[in-house]
């Protein structure tokens, strides 16, 4: 080798060492600087407030959609409240109470002599508890307090029966009572709430009218037994009348005692 060419490959060799040593302080520049980026050979130039306000929209974004997501859930939510108000209560009382009503009409229609109608009422007040005459035979009076007597005495027995009938009641209103409560208490909405305290107003209605039917046989056989007493002081004081009467009061005859 000669000496100029050792020469020249050594200024080749401290040229390439100086461009080793020079490249990381060129590239040091772009490096620190964080405003600057190369790819391949285009610049793209980076801008932190665009990119400050694009993070900022897309998080306004993403809040409106969890927005939108919880309203849908809060309307879904309130259809369900809806429906579960306007579901229907699944118990029915109806049947036991229309059950119960129909017992105690039967008690009143099965009313001995005297029925519950004001037109029969006045009928028979008018044929055996109106005022007497000394006309009247007396087999005509005995006969009429007979059929009083009886009147009064079907009048208390029908209150007794209807004693008994309503208390016969309670029992199928206890059980029905705690199951309308029992449905009011598990009650999914308003609607079942509502049906469930409507039907127990029903079942204290057909409390108040077997209350109703009890007063009225009650005061009617104390009606009887009052009219009954006030015939009988009628009749006996035309009977009275009758016996003092001079001509028509009492004759003597003839008795015959112990067979003889």
């Amino acid at each position: 080798m000669t000496r100029h060419h050792r020469s020249l490959t050594r200024l080749a060799s401290a040229s390439a060492f100086a461009l080793a040593l020079a490249a990381p302080l060129a590239l040091a520049p772009m490096l620190a600087s964080p405003a600057h980026a190369f790819f391949g050979f285009g610049r793209i130039v980076y801008d932190p407030t665009n990119h400050s306000e694009n993070l900022l929209t897309a998080a306004r974004t993403l809040e409106q959609i969890n927005n939108q997501i919880a309203s849908l859930q809060n309307e879904a939510q309130m259809l369900i409240n809806q429906a579960r108000n306007l579901a229907s209560l699944p118990h029915s009382s109806l049947q036991q109470l229309q059950q119960n009503v129909r017992r105690t009409q039967q008690l009143i229609d099965q009313a001995q002599n005297i029925a519950f109608e004001v037109q029969q009422v006045d009928q028979i007040f008018q044929q055996e508890y109106s005022a007497l005459t000394l006309s009247v035979p007396e087999q005509q009076l005995v006969a009429d307090a007979r059929t009083r007597w009886t009147n009064t005495m079907g009048g208390l027995q029908d209150a007794m029966r209807m004693q008994a009938g309503v208390v016969g009641n309670i029992e199928a209103q206890r059980n029905e009572m705690a199951a309308l409560v029992g449905q009011s208490q598990n009650a999914v909405g308003a609607l079942q709430a509502t049906q469930a305290g409507n039907q127990l107003l029903a079942l204290q209605s057909q409390q108040l009218a077997d209350l109703t039917a009890l007063l009225a046989a009650t005061g009617r056989a104390e009606a009887l037994v009052e009219a009954e007493r006030a015939a009988a002081a009628e009749q006996g004081r035309i009977q009275r009348l009758r016996f003092l009467t001079p001509g028509t009061g009492y004759q003597p005859g003839n008795v015959r005692m112990f067979n003889n």
